[in-house]
């Protein structure tokens, strides 16, 4: 076991955040996401919620300070007057703690796109809609 590393990271997603370089992507998905069919690598986190594996994985590295550190799904046309009330929580865990900039919001098929490049989806057991979210790894120092 190691010390101040949150239990909810298993081993292998603790050993691919290391394996991340600077530039690197991560997808944290909600339980909807079709991560086996999009993710090159794609890890199982189903007891974890978005917002708890954020708040476990952003203490262990760095988001980029040279690109949009943070995206997200943005709603289709059909969900426009729907309420996302997570992406809240999100800004409450990312700002300004980690960055200070505002997440990119990505139409969900560019979403996707982007998803298939990245190094790893995480997909949780997140019920939220729209909780996706593509983390960009920064140099650590």
């Amino acid at each position: 076991m190691l010390r101040g590393i949150n239990k909810i990271i298993s081993p292998e997603l603790l050993y691919v955040l290391d394996q991340m370089g600077h530039g690197d992507e991560i997808v944290i998905a909600d339980g909807n996401f079709p991560g086996e069919s999009i993710g090159r690598q794609t890890l199982r986190a189903d007891g974890s919620g978005v917002p708890e594996l954020l708040r476990a994985i952003l203490p262990l590295f760095p988001l980029d300070v040279y690109a949009p550190p943070v995206y997200l799904m943005d709603k289709t046309e059909k969900d426009r007057d729907l309420s996302i009330p997570i992406w809240d929580e999100y800004k409450k865990i990312l700002i300004p703690a980690y960055t200070k900039e505002e997440p990119v919001f990505l139409e969900r098929f560019a979403f996707y796109e982007r998803a298939k490049s990245a190094y790893a989806v995480v997909v949780t057991g997140e019920g939220a809609i729209y909780a996706n979210v593509i983390l960009k790894k920064g140099v650590v120092i």
